[in-house]
């Protein structure tokens, strides 16, 4: 099986990748990180003996993509898997982060989400089936002042995710949109969760259980993982309070935590 993994030199990226060796895929693996990339691939190589390929892009330069598709391309590779885990997330206020900043969070998120998938997905093999995996968030699930622009960015992912499972089902391919909580991927990351306190710790998933129970369930058919059964819960109360209740709710977690990991 032929995988490509975007965001591959990040935490979860990372997890995914070794997850999909394991398992003996063959791999493409991208990320603007070209350092992070080879020293992943070497890991992946030695551990597993997977067959890797990396290459360094900036998935929101057209250019850039157009540079690595070209690569593809001249290697005649074609795919049966894609993990969507390229993305970004900023903290604090709207009005107190950078302009550009906070546009980035789309720019990744949603259109760089979008343009690669449109690239493998022509990119396929013609035997079926082929997987597509979104990675969004819990935060997808509601209004989260001082997380704006992440959580919307996120739930532009869930409902494209969900529109394209039915989309292209009759040509075998299968689509599974990933929802998890908190994640320790750096350092700033655990920061934020310790800030969290109690709701931080219980909402936390392990990078690798994760990255395992994901695959089993896009292979599986699955068109929805939310790992752990607090952030479940979470998700359902989400889908009936009154938006505006929950929006309060989550800004005073968000401002008493924030105060504590931020300085705010």
């Amino acid at each position: 099986m032929n995988v490509f993994i975007s965001g591959a030199a990040g935490g979860l990226g990372r997890a995914m990748a070794a997850e999909c060796a394991r398992r003996g895929y063959r791999l493409f693996l991208t990320d603007r990180d070209s350092a992070g990339l080879e020293a992943l691939q070497k890991g992946l190589e030695r551990q597993f003996g997977a067959i890797t390929v990396v290459y360094a892009c900036d998935l929101t330069d057209p250019g850039s993509v157009d540079a690595m598709l070209a690569y593809v391309d001249g290697s005649r590779i074609r795919f049966d898997m894609l993990l969507n885990v390229a993305g970004v997330d900023f903290e604090g206020g709207f009005m107190h982060r950078d302009r550009e900043r906070m546009v980035e969070i789309v720019s990744l998120n949603d259109g760089a989400t979008l343009r690669i998938t449109h690239a493998v997905l022509e990119r396929r093999r013609e035997v079926r089936p082929f997987t597509a995996v979104f990675v969004s968030s819990l935060a997808c699930m509601f209004p989260m002042p001082l997380k704006a622009a992440y959580a919307a960015s996120k739930r532009f992912l869930l409902d494209f995710a969900a529109a394209l499972r039915q989309e292209l089902k009759d040509e075998g391919v299968n689509v599974l949109v990933l929802c998890p909580g908190g994640m320790v991927t750096k350092k700033d990351t655990l920061a934020a969760i310790r800030a969290q306190g109690f709701w931080g710790e219980v909402t936390t998933n392990p990078l690798e259980r994760v990255a395992r129970r994901t695959l089993d369930r896009a292979l599986a058919g699955k068109g929805t993982y939310i790992p752990g059964g607090v952030n479940k819960v979470l998700s359902g109360l989400g889908r009936c309070l009154p938006r505006p209740w929950v929006a309060a709710a989550i800004y005073g977690r968000w401002t008493r935590a924030q105060k504590k990991w931020l300085g705010a």
